[in-house]
């Protein structure tokens, strides 16, 4: 693994252990020539993903650029980085257990969508204006309307059920 100080190819492993949900493996590594520390990750990878772009361009996969749209929504909200990363781990192995390994954006952004709606509205809302492209205020007004609908068929099917909910968030 190369230094990301020096540039050095001999680093050293010093510490290796899962992680919390055991989907990858942290490495604490150390640079002989410059004394420099740093931690990697490695992670399984089933197969070599392609993404199909709108404008019919094919791109790799980039675990790392989900994993950063994921964040640039999630900006500034109290969301745990451990909720985080099992939501993007979860995407990526949707992604791996379907049977082509073309993906199209759309996929990768119905998935998305799906785990921020169930992470923070707030998040939802600022991730679907960027991927369904929202121009007017409507266009907010629509989704936080169905994001309002939402709890209150969850509140009708307890209700049939005999359950109580707690307040809506």
């Amino acid at each position: 693994m190369r230094c990301p100080y020096c540039g050095s190819l001999e680093t050293q492993v010093k510490d290796s252990r899962p992680t919390e949900d055991s989907s990858s493996i942290r490495r604490r590594r150390i640079c002989p020539d410059c004394g420099g520390r740093f931690t990697t990750f490695e992670r399984v990878q089933l197969r070599e993903l392609t993404v199909v772009k709108k404008s019919g361009r094919r791109a790799p996969f980039d675990r790392d650029k989900l994993q950063r749209s994921v964040e640039i929504a999630l900006r500034k909200r109290a969301v745990a980085a451990d909720r985080v990363e099992r939501m993007v781990n979860g995407i990526v192995r949707q992604l791996e257990s379907q049977g082509d390994a073309d993906i199209s954006t759309d996929r990768i952004g119905e998935l998305v969508m799906e785990g921020l709606k169930s992470l923070d509205d707030v998040a939802y809302v600022r991730f679907a204006s960027v991927y369904r492209n929202f121009r007017e205020a409507r266009d907010f007004n629509a989704i936080v309307g169905e994001l309002e609908a939402e709890p209150d068929e969850t509140a009708k099917a307890a209700a049939k059920s005999g359950k109580t909910l707690a307040e809506p968030r």
